[in-house]
């Protein structure tokens, strides 16, 4: 059994749920938070998840094509069309640093044309996508502190 300051999981069990992964979206406040919600979403099972802008859904990945849908009562985002790599970044910067929530950063991110972003567990990175499927900015996801 692996353990994470309270969170535990099994490695024979890999169905989540969608009650887990509210919960654990439950205690994000800022960027700042967000190396802690991924270690506690892989123990959970989840291996990618993609989050799209406009509608703020959420498609969460497990092993053996499992997957979770969550749709969140949510304003509509727009999401410009002119994609921005230098908008994008500077939202980045400040929401990593803790200085905006998330609702604002999935704004800024519509406003520098991310359609979605593409979360892969596994290799611990973030790809931030325009409509027309072009990878603004792909990052690293940091260890938690």
């Amino acid at each position: 059994m692996k353990t994470l300051e309270g969170f535990s999981t099994n490695k024979l069990n890999r169905m989540f749920t969608q009650q887990q992964i509210l919960n654990a979206l439950s205690k994000v406040r800022t960027g700042a938070d967000y190396p802690r919600l991924v270690q506690e979403l892989k123990l959970l099972g989840i291996v990618k998840y993609d989050h799209f802008v406009s509608d703020g859904s959420n498609v969460y990945f497990g092993a053996d094509n499992y997957r979770v849908t969550i749709e969140h009562d949510q304003p509509k985002i727009p999401v410009n069309k002119d994609s921005s790599k230098e908008k994008l970044k500077q939202a980045l910067n400040i929401h990593q640093a803790g200085q905006t929530d998330y609702p604002t950063f999935c704004i800024q991110a519509g406003e520098a044309g991310v359609e979605k972003w593409e979360c892969d567990l596994e290799t611990m990175s973030v790809s931030y996508v325009d409509e027309k499927g072009k990878v603004l900015v792909l990052e690293s996801i940091p260890d938690a502190r």
